[in-house]
């Protein structure tokens, strides 16, 4: 192991025992990534990266945070694990922030995004079976949705290339078109578990649900007695200027799904539920061996104060809008179309923009894709508008390439 950690390690023996001993399902980078400060990252052959992807809208405050240091370094001489048969006093003073600052009435948790939405599709079918509504079975999702990649949310993500292989999935799953409101009232009735909506889609593009969209879709869901589960694994805690990402549009939902910067970079997931779902949940209906544990709640608990802070969402607006304006000036008969909100911007083009994620490591540049045709901008929170102008910079100069 100590062989691994050393500097003097070669870059392609790293990456052959890489391509030899790790499963082939992610097509990862050809480089190394072995430190950061900031918004940069640094690979083992000392090359410099700017950082727009943030392991994909996980790392908030960017790399050696120094706060977070020293958060990690203080809960690591306490207990690291006793699993949930007892009571620790960080995973309780986590779930009681959440359930204040979202006014949602329970919590919980798990180690990601993919689990947080597994739990909140077991809850809804729970209140169902509770409720002796044995009628209710379907659930319903919207188009270029992503909800995981475990069995159960697998099912709720629409996407050929990722369930093809993995069929037959979960039954009774309707598609719905976003941000279309006549499907709604088509489509919602008496025999639907759930509705699962990302309020800012983040795999499928960046598409913004429209305000009256969700606000229409909270009113059928009451109507019809819906479990609405809002996915905000991506779009939540402060990634929109916003703690929440609904808060646009004024409603709440019934399951509010967390993760990815919830714990900076270490592994959390939490399924907040309302009261009416709250009241559904009895012992031995869902549990984690690892989640909620003292150390990641330690650190979750510190993310959670700082991203609720009211200068660093203001921040966040700020350098949201600039980035935002920035990619709207790029010049390329190429664009089709720029949107976002906040710190998550979308750039849509007219051909596939691998090839231009590949170039800018050539420029000291990460970029992820959200599809074949854009690229997402997800980058930490601390984000400056000098970090901006480089990247958008380097973005021209690739896209003049394309002509």
């Amino acid at each position: 192991m100590a062989q691994y950690l050393s500097d003097s390690m070669d870059t392609q023996d790293l990456l052959a025992d890489g391509s030899e001993y790790l499963t082939q399902n992610y097509a990862r980078a050809p480089f190394v990534l072995q430190s950061g400060k900031g918004m940069w990252l640094y690979d083992t052959e000392g090359k410099a990266y700017l950082d727009f992807v943030a392991g994909i809208a996980v790392n908030a405050f960017g790399y050696a945070d120094e706060g977070l240091i020293d958060t990690i370094r203080q809960a690591s001489l306490g207990l690291w694990h006793i699993s949930n048969l007892y009571h620790n006093a960080p995973q309780i003073a986590l779930a009681k922030a959440l359930i204040e600052k979202s006014g949602m009435k329970q919590v919980f948790f798990c180690n990601s995004g993919a689990e947080a939405n597994e739990a909140a599709l077991k809850f809804a079918r729970k209140v169902a079976y509770q409720q002796h509504q044995t009628e209710r079975t379907k659930t319903i999702v919207f188009s270029n949705a992503f909800h995981g990649r475990t069995f159960g949310v697998l099912s709720l993500t629409p996407r050929e290339k990722y369930q093809k292989p993995f069929a037959p999935l979960l039954s009774n799953v309707e598609v719905l078109p976003f941000n279309d409101i006549d499907a709604l009232h088509q489509a919602i009735s008496n025999d639907v578990t759930a509705v699962f909506i990302e309020p800012i889609q983040g795999e499928g593009g960046i598409n913004i649900a429209d305000a009256p969209f969700l606000q229409t879709l909270r009113e059928l869901c009451n109507q019809h007695g819906v479990i609405l589960v809002f996915d905000e694994v991506q779009c939540g805690m402060a990634r929109t200027g916003e703690l929440f990402a609904h808060e646009y549009a004024g409603v709440k939902p019934d399951i509010l799904t967390l993760a990815k910067p919830l714990g900076a970079g270490l592994p959390i997931g939490a399924t907040l539920v309302n009261e009416c779902v709250a009241q559904a949940i009895e012992y031995g209906d869902h549990g984690s061996t690892f989640a909620g544990g003292s150390l990641v709640t330690t650190v979750a608990y510190e993310v959670l104060q700082r991203l609720s802070e009211p200068t660093f969402l203001e921040h966040v607006r700020v350098t949201g809008q600039y980035l935002l304006e920035k990619l709207q000036q790029l010049t390329s008969p190429h664009v089709v179309a720029v949107r976002g909100r906040g710190l998550m911007c979308a750039l849509e083009l007219d051909v596939a923009v691998q090839p231009l994620v590949s170039r800018g490591y050539e420029h000291g540049l990460l970029m992820v894709s959200a599809g074949a045709n854009i690229i997402r901008f997800v980058p930490p929170l601390i984000v400056e508008t000098s970090h901006i102008d480089h990247m958008v910079s380097i973005l021209q100069t690739l896209l003049n390439e394309l002509d």
